[in-house]
């Protein structure tokens, strides 16, 4: 600003020009070697410029006849005549040189330090000839103004860049982490900020406005969501949100986004998001590859377990990874039909056994992922879980009886194995079966025949099932509660939610049907062993 003061105050063009050299430095790694002025349509070297150029320079400059061009200045680098034109043509040349390669916004200041020098002169020039009307003098005092408009622009837009760089490195630095950059980000734009993982889950919220409860994304829609954004690059405007894709090496982790209703956001704020996402992308990356660590680790452990291993050393190695097998284990085994049993579904698995309380050590095998489980799973929480995370429920999981020390491990992953088995052999194959449930069935192995059993059911069930399709009954169902309440009529009653009457019809109904007598020891058992069978193998309730 003070440069341009005294250029236009000036009315003696040596002195505009031996202002611009001197100040050539402070817009970049620039030197001033020589100038030249337009006297009488002839380029003469100012004496007020410097000393005099060399004699190849001063015929380097008369022959680029107006243009800017490069001139070999000797013992300098990267020298270059910038023509200074104004409205009456060539006022006269700046031959500069750069110790280092000048960046992008140094070449923008001295651009516009040559501007100002050009329109100095011209103002000079009009005041020295006296030819210049009003009009040509408010024009060049107007962009005067503009350039320093720009220049202003220039020097708040590099101020809030540096800012951004310094904020984000700074919290980086620290470690704080992914709510650290988030928290940054709200600061630095005044937006709310959230991140979520690349199912469209709420991993982190900055500022005010967070939903409760957050949304549960639709997957398709998701998919195509990120699919747009990371086709088009940058942020990009989805209804309410600007978001940007997290995707270090190519790999989708998540999108980061600032809440914009109103569409307040300016090019500071795009600057911030986009300089956030990266900064978000490495946090991101660099915590994938420690948990692909963890999980290598944890696979090591897992296979020395399953396959038995000094108990010693796996208290120790499980307590690093702050697991305590002191406690009661279970050894739980999942597949799923439409995902390949790889690290990156171990990691799933792995994400989804912690959502649900469920602290585990994993490893995975060719088809199925194991883990080994502090505490009982709950029945239904993992399978429900990895349904939502995987976007489809046809997965089987298997669970073992309990474990009461690290040897007793290798057994208890062949009884989850089986309880798989059985389940996936089951018309009810998707789901979750306990070892402990399986009753007479865990002694079937796997080269049992299966179509035997479903005919030993057909022949002591068969009429009572078919009754049931065809009247919508519950025949087998209610035999099935009988037997669990070990004939006790009230109990199954109650568990019915029936009255007792019902239940003694019901009973009477079961024998004209089947044929067979309740109060028969082998039939009692034959059917008592059917009704097992149905539920458990064939898909029946229970």
């Amino acid at each position: 600003m003070a440069i341009s003061r005294l250029m236009f105050d000036s009315r003696n063009e040596g002195e505009i020009l031996r202002l611009a050299m001197d100040h050539l430095s402070a817009v970049g790694p620039y030197r001033a070697e020589a100038g030249y002025l337009r006297v009488h349509g002839r380029l003469v070297s100012s004496p007020q410029g410097g000393p005099d150029p060399a004699s190849a320079v001063d015929r380097t400059v008369r022959e680029l006849t107006g243009q800017d061009g490069p001139v070999a200045v000797p013992g300098r680098s990267r020298g270059r005549a910038l023509a200074l034109h104004g409205p009456g043509g060539l006022h006269g040349y700046l031959v500069v040189t750069s110790r280092s390669r000048p960046t992008r916004a140094q070449h923008f200041l001295l651009a516009v330090l040559v501007r100002l020098t050009a329109a100095a002169l011209s103002v000079a020039v009009a005041h020295r000839r006296q030819q210049e009307g009003a009009l040509e003098l408010h024009r060049l005092r107007r962009e005067r103004a503009t350039l320093q408009r720009r220049l202003i622009s220039l020097v708040v837009e590099t101020g809030y860049q540096r800012a951004v760089h310094e904020a984000l490195a700074e919290v980086t630095a620290s470690g704080g982490g992914e709510e650290a950059i988030t928290g940054a980000l709200h600061e630095l734009t005044g937006f709310p900020v959230l991140v979520e993982d690349r199912f469209g889950r709420l991993r982190s919220w900055s500022g005010p406005g967070r939903p409760e409860p957050y949304p549960e994304p639709d997957p398709a829609r998701h998919a195509e969501m990120l699919q747009e954004v990371a086709r088009r690059g940058g942020p990009v405007r989805i209804k309410d949100r600007l978001i940007s894709v997290i995707r270090p090496r190519g790999e989708v982790l998540g999108v980061l986004a600032l809440v914009d209703p109103r569409d307040d956001a300016d090019e500071y704020t795009l600057f911030a998001l986009e300089h956030a996402a990266t900064s978000l992308a490495l946090e991101m990356s660099h915590l994938r590859h420690l948990a692909e660590v963890e999980l290598r680790l944890h696979r090591e452990l897992v296979d020395d377990l399953l396959g038995g291993t000094d108990e010693a050393s796996a208290y120790a190695r499980s307590e690093a990874f702050g697991h305590d097998l002191h406690r009661i284990q279970y050894v739980v085994v999942v597949q799923w039909t439409s995902r390949a049993s790889d690290d990156a579904f171990a990691r799933t698995v792995g994400r989804a056994a912690s959502a649900v309380g469920m602290p585990s050590l994993v490893t995975r095998r060719s088809d199925h992922v194991v883990l080994v489980a502090e505490g009982r799973p709950d029945d239904h929480a993992l399978y429900e879980t990895l349904t939502r995370e995987t976007g489809t429920p046809d997965g089987t999981i298997g669970v073992s009886a309990r474990c009461d020390t690290p040897d007793g491990i290798p057994g208890r992953y062949q009884e989850a194995l089986r309880a798989l088995e059985v389940r996936r052999r089951s018309r009810s194959r998707y789901g979750t079966t306990f070892f402990d449930d399986l009753g007479l069935y865990r002694i079937l192995g796997p080269g049992n025949d299966y179509q035997e059993l479903e005919g030993f059911v057909r022949e002591w069930l068969g009429e009572l099932v078919d009754y049931d399709g065809v009247h919508r009954a519950a025949l087998v169902e209610t035999l099935s509660r009988y037997f669990d309440c070990g004939g006790n009529y009230a109990e199954t009653a109650e568990s019915l939610a029936i009255h007792r009457s019902t239940l003694r019809y019901r009973l009477q109904r079961i024998r004209e049907i089947s044929g067979h007598d309740l109060t028969n020891v082998e039939d009692r058992l034959n059917l008592q062993v059917a009704t097992r069978v149905w539920k458990i193998m064939l898909g029946g309730p229970g």
